[in-house]
């Protein structure tokens, strides 16, 4: 592909010999004479670099560049002048020039120069649409549920995401909550910044209080160089720490500090550093219970709750499961290049059965699966794991005639229980009776034994 390389220059001499030792390079030229000239072909025409003049008409250089900067983000420019002083260079760096060149010009070093801008300015519009993608990858609408819960968490977002509280996300292992996370940053006024992520749970204390606060080259055996923490990657952006609830007392004192000061010493140093920083936190824990216990900080518990998310089970928004199934199924095909149209209404009805205690995140993965040992266009029940296969069984019980009612009715009610694996919603609903009648019989059962 020819780089098309656009020299703005009032001077004709050097405006012409620029132009041929750009094209016996194997650039191709674009010509304006002036500002002016140059400010109308930018607005019509696509340039990978600009190699303007500083000083001209009434359209300077720095006009053009600051056009640039706002409007052609794609585009690399190279300022050159004949009068060069080291003010006007950093003037041009600042606004965003890639690089200042002095008249006369050594070609060797321009071609030098656009080469290394093309491929600088390439990496940059990279950037730009793989931020732009996470933006659309964690939306609000990336958000897969019509479960009155879920519809309550996304109206939240909206209002959580542009703010800069603190929040907690409480919910079972495999929910969600990291999706959750990154909505709210993405849908923040931190979105252009880092969202880093830590997981509180796979770390000894000591190199948690490393990752989170950094540390200075010997701080501890083998620690042979300074290492910038979790809190400074994340600075001007949000830190999610994942299982928060698992942090040591030691720790949770630090982490504390930080959230409440904006500013930390790195492990073994002196310096203080200040950071800016939006924290999330979640955990599979009921903390109010760990705080409770004395296992979490009462003021940290309350430093962190300042908006509380709780995601539910799986189990509890069975309608959302068809909805998670096309999803990822499309998801899947996607990226294993399989033409998987759809899923068979009895594979679907053990999928609606199955309790899915790794929630969404087990979901996920069992499409994938299904997705990747597929060999035709629709998946069967004979083709689901082993542990959904068996739900479809329906398990009979028998009574003796002149058994009381009330004895038919216990062996029902837990034989049921037991067959949803405990979700005590979904045992009402297939009993046809209220959660609280459910619950006021499971609790004679309990005072009778």
């Amino acid at each position: 592909m020819n780089i098309r390389v656009l020299v703005v220059e009032d001077d004709d001499n050097t405006r012409e010999s620029l132009a041929i030792a750009l094209k016996q390079d194997g650039y191709e030229p674009v010509l304006a004479p002036d500002g002016e000239t140059g400010f109308t072909i930018l607005k019509e025409e696509v340039v990978d670099v600009v190699v303007s003049d500083v000083r001209m008409g009434k359209v300077s250089g720095f006009d053009l560049l600051d056009y640039i900067s706002g409007h052609c983000p794609e585009t690399a420019v190279i300022m050159i002048t004949g009068y060069g002083t080291i003010p006007s260079a950093v003037k041009a760096m600042k606004k965003g020039a890639y690089d200042y060149l002095t008249k006369p010009i050594d070609i060797e070093k321009l071609n030098l120069v656009i080469q290394k801008a093309v491929k600088s300015q390439r990496l940059v519009v990279e950037n730009r649409r793989l931020k732009q993608q996470l933006k659309e990858r964690f939306s609000l609408n990336s958000i897969v549920g019509r479960f009155p819960k879920i519809q309550k968490i996304l109206a939240d977002l909206e209002r959580i995401g542009p703010s800069e509280a603190p929040v907690i996300i409480l919910g079972e292992t495999g929910t969600g909550k990291e999706l959750i996370a990154r909505a709210i940053h993405y849908n923040s006024l931190r979105c252009d910044k880092p969202f880093i992520k830590l997981d509180c749970s796979a770390l000894a204390e000591g190199i948690i209080e490393s990752e989170l606060f950094g540390h200075e080259k010997g701080a501890f055996t083998g620690a042979w160089k300074q290492r910038r923490g979790r809190f400074e990657i994340a600075d001007g952006g949000t830190l999610f720490l994942d299982e928060t609830g698992n942090l040591s007392p030691a720790i949770q004192v630090k982490l504390l500090r930080v959230l409440e000061d904006q500013e930390l010493e790195r492990v073994g140093g002196t310096q203080t550093i200040k950071v800016n920083v939006r924290l999330i936190s979640a955990s599979s824990k009921d903390l109010k219970k760990e705080m409770e216990a004395g296992r979490f900080r009462e003021d940290l518990y309350y430093r962190l709750k300042v908006v509380t998310i709780e995601i539910p089970p799986l189990r509890e928004r069975v309608e959302d499961i068809h909805l998670l199934v096309d999803h990822f199924l499309e998801q899947a095909c996607l990226k294993y290049g399989k033409a998987v149209r759809d899923i068979s209404a009895k594979a679907m009805s053990l999928m609606m059965k199955y309790p899915w205690p790794g929630n969404v995140r087990e979901l996920k993965h069992c499409i994938e699966s299904l997705v990747i040992m597929s060999s035709g266009a629709s998946i069967q029940e004979a083709d689901l794991p082993a542990n959904l296969m068996g739900l479809g069984q329906e398990e009979r019980v028998t009574f003796k005639l002149g058994s009381p009612l009330s004895e038919i009715e216990k062996v029902i009610i837990l034989k049921t229980l037991a067959q949803v694996k405990g979700n005590k919603v979904r045992a009402a609903e297939t009993l046809g009776i209220g959660l609280k009648t459910l619950y006021r019989r499971l609790e004679e059962y309990q005072s009778l034994s």
